[in-house]
Parts: C-alpha cells; structure tokens; sequence
C-alpha cells in the first residue's frame, strides 16, 4: 500500500508540474487554471464509479485530490 500510495503522490506531482508549465504559457495563466480546474471537478462528479457500495466517498476524495493539486499553484508573481 506505501507503494502505491507514494506512486499516486509522485503523478500528482507530475500532473501539477505539467498543468502549471501549460499555465505559464498561457496568455492569461490563472483563467486557464480556473477553467481548467472547474472541467476536471466536472469530470470527477460525472465520471461512472463502478462496483462500489459507496461511490459518494470516492468521489468526495476525487474531489479533494483535485482542490489539493490545484491549491498547490499560486498565481504568478508580479516580477
């Protein structure tokens, strides 16, 4: 379980390091991440969560995975 759960940690960090690289080059970096935050908690509340008796625990933990990963990026600085 360890292993698995220090994999899950490092593609999170993958995946923050990748969407702030395509934020930063976007002409407008915190609308980009806005919008695309919004369409991934829009995924994660319509994706279909299958075999499970409780699938509204996972999708509560799907949705706080995404507001940590997002919550890790601040804005770019004014320098």
């Amino acid at each position: 379980m360890d292993e698995l759960n220090g994999r899950m940690i490092a593609c999170q960090i993958l995946i923050t390091g990748l969407i702030a690289r395509v934020a930063n080059n976007s002409p407008d970096p915190l609308r980009f991440l806005t919008d695309f935050r919004d369409e991934i908690r829009a995924v994660v509340k319509g994706v279909n969560i299958a075999g499970m008796d409780n699938t509204d625990r996972v999708r509560q933990v799907a949705q706080r995975t995404v507001d940590e990963l997002f919550s890790l990026m601040k804005p770019p600085s004014v320098d």
